[in-house]
């Protein structure tokens, strides 16, 4: 019970409730985090030898706090904390702190913390990163890997959201049931963008790749803490949905598998089933929302056995229903794919060319036109709508499923006609 590795599992679970109470105390997101090391630090040392208390959280709150208040007068001064085997036997205080969990807002304790991550003021590259590092607890070297940029970019990248966070002057008070749901939006918008960081990711070993895991393993977290909203329940489906056909996504030379050629045998079932479980909860709460709709077009996708029964009907009216809730450029360019297999290549062309002067910057969209173009034999546009694909690649994955688009359609035009 006491080995190193359940330790670490316990802190990492007690870091989000616990920071998050640090910091409603404390105001302060550098005072907070120092405190809550300080106490991991203490609990490594002392839980093998005495055992892990009752609730590690609580726990974790108390010695944090007073190593936070030390760590303040210190500062100023003043006199330092009790010794260890003061500190350690918490008993009595930790059992009032359990007690006061369940009546204080703890929850919002946690979700003032995420959102004090995906502050508006904030890039989406820094509220990414402060996520990863405040409330994930990853290292600074392990998301400056994930990014591609050196550990000392990444220390100032997170240093610099930190300042910018702390002069925003974020509210400590209990947020009201309207400041509430906007903050869920909002953080829901940031845990999917931290999961697309990874599941975006061509190359399955790349450090980011992981970042799908804790996106999931966040969204869980706020479902746990807010069990009745549908759009949360909606968020979690749709990423299990994704992230379930991962083991499809790329052959064994790590090449792009699109999905409509991916083996359906490798996708995670039990990681399907919980999504369609948690996807007929949100539906009954008739409350239509973004992460819901595709979720349920993910679902439509994973119904079907093969390929050629996929319910396209199902999911164009589901594309058309999320443009209404949602307009977007990225949305009708997804519908254009559906339009094609319904309606046939040139009415998908019709539905997207206007989108070019909005589009023109991504890949997807040019791959996509090509495609198009291609089926409808004008090669000479097709190649230059694939040229500009791999000029936007993200990745040399992206780029080499291009390039094998363009080499099959220049085998097939040297080919000689069947007479």
């Amino acid at each position: 019970m006491t080995d190193i590795a359940w330790i670490d599992l316990a802190l990492a679970s007690a870091r989000p409730k616990a920071l998050g109470a640090l910091l409603r105390y404390f105001r302060n997101l550098d005072t907070a985090e120092e405190a809550f090391q300080e106490a991991c630090l203490r609990a490594i040392r002392t839980w093998p030898e005495k055992g892990p208390p009752r609730d590690p959280t609580a726990w974790l709150i108390f010695v944090g706090r007073n190593s936070g208040i030390d760590a303040v007068r210190k500062r100023a001064k003043i006199q330092a904390l009790p010794d260890e085997d003061v500190i350690s036997d918490t008993e009595d205080a930790e059992s009032d702190i359990v007690e006061r969990l369940d009546d204080s807002n703890y929850r919002d304790d946690i979700l003032r913390l995420l959102f004090i991550c995906c502050h508006p003021d904030l890039p989406a590259t820094q509220q990414i990163a402060l996520a990863l590092r405040i409330v994930s607890g990853l290292s600074v070297l392990q998301i400056a890997r994930a990014f591609l940029v050196s550990e000392s970019a990444m220390e100032q990248r997170i240093t610099r959201a930190k300042a910018r966070v702390a002069k925003a002057g974020v509210p400590f008070e209990t947020p009201s049931p309207q400041e509430r749901a906007e903050r869920l939006s909002i953080v829901s918008t940031m845990i999917y963008l931290i999961f697309n960081e990874g599941y975006s990711q061509a190359d399955p070993r790349h450090e980011a790749a992981a970042f799908s895991d804790e996106a999931i393993r966040l969204a869980r977290l706020m479902l746990h803490i807010f069990p009745s909203e549908p759009e949360l329940m909606g968020l979690l489906a749709l990423m299990l949905l994704q992230i379930s056909r991962r083991p499809a996504r790329f052959n064994a030379g790590d090449e792009i598998v699109l999905l409509e050629d991916q083996d359906r045998l490798l996708w995670n079932r039990p990681f399907i089933n919980e999504a369609l479980a948690l996807l007929d909860k949100a539906l009954r709460h008739r409350q239509p929302a973004p992460y819901q709709i595709q979720a349920a077009i993910a679902a439509v996708h994973s119904r079907a056995n093969r390929a050629e029964d996929t319910d396209w009907v199902e999911i164009d009216l589901l594309y058309r229903a999320l443009e209404r809730l949602q307009p977007s450029p990225v949305i009708t360019l997804n519908r254009a794919v559906v339009v094609s297999k319904l309606q046939g290549a040139r009415d998908a062309l019709d539905l997207i060319d206007p989108l070019g002067e909005k589009l023109g910057g991504y890949f997807y969209y040019h791959g996509l036109r090509g495609g198009l173009l291609k089926q409808l034999g004008l090669t000479s546009q097709a190649r230059e709508a694939f040229d500009r694909a791999i000029a936007l690649a993200h990745s040399a994955a992206e780029a080499a499923h291009i390039r094998r688009q363009i080499d099959k359609m220049q085998e097939e035009a040297t080919q000689p006609i069947a007479k």
